[in-house]
């Protein structure tokens, strides 16, 4: 019985944080890009350029799509690209960078951050080390909740642009590992105490004026 009732506790606490979380920030969410906000500055989350298997990870490639539109639809003035580069042989800032270029981003645009290891320390250096308290979340659906709803608990005003892609491009087990990080998230903010991997000093994001001409 008491075996029966923590894995009843677990149960509930599982769905009730995802609920909760997904409810927060639903209202925050854009699905279409006409729809996305404006904002000076615009964070993208890293992840590979590739999968596994060796093809090309449609994640990266939605995310940098997406970006660059906003960039050419002037909703975003500058792109700030967050992710892991923990060896010299693994580099998403880079490559998020260099794929932009290519669809016509100028680098003057792009700002990497190369300590962005996971959605909390992207965030929390977007705020502290970035100097943002506003932004647009550029991710696909499943994961903004997430990231808005760290964006929201940190003090930024924030909200979400979908990065679409083909329906299933998620996977399940996709899908099953961010319900988790979810409520594992909950207990980053409010039992544990979480603390970005690396800070360092402050590193205001200039964007450039509108041209008028």
């Amino acid at each position: 019985m008491s075996l029966g009732a923590l894995l009843l506790l677990a149960t509930l606490l599982f769905v009730g944080g995802n609920l909760w979380i997904l409810g927060r920030t639903a209202p925050y969410i854009h699905e279409q890009l006409s729809q996305c906000v404006p904002a000076e500055v615009g964070v993208v989350f890293g992840t590979s350029n590739w999968t596994r298997s060796g093809m090309r990870n449609p994640h990266f490639h939605a995310r940098m799509r997406t970006a660059a539109r906003l960039v050419d639809q002037q909703k975003v003035q500058h792109l700030l690209l967050s992710g892991d580069n923990r060896t010299h042989a693994y580099n998403e800032p880079r490559a998020m960078w260099r794929d932009l270029s290519r669809r016509g981003v100028a680098p003057e645009k792009l700002t990497m951050d190369f300590a962005g290891f996971s959605t909390y320390d992207t965030l929390a250096r977007a705020r502290d080390v970035f100097q943002l308290d506003q932004a647009v979340l550029i991710t696909q659906d499943w994961h903004l909740p997430r990231a808005i709803y760290i964006a929201q608990a940190l003090g930024m005003q924030v909200t979400g642009c979908v990065a679409e892609e083909r329906d299933g491009a998620g996977g399940w087990h996709v899908l099953m590992r961010e319900w988790a990080a979810r409520v594992a998230t909950l207990g980053d903010l409010y039992i544990w105490g979480r603390e970005p991997y690396f800070l360092g000093p402050p590193e205001p994001i200039q964007t450039l004026p509108e041209r008028t001409d």
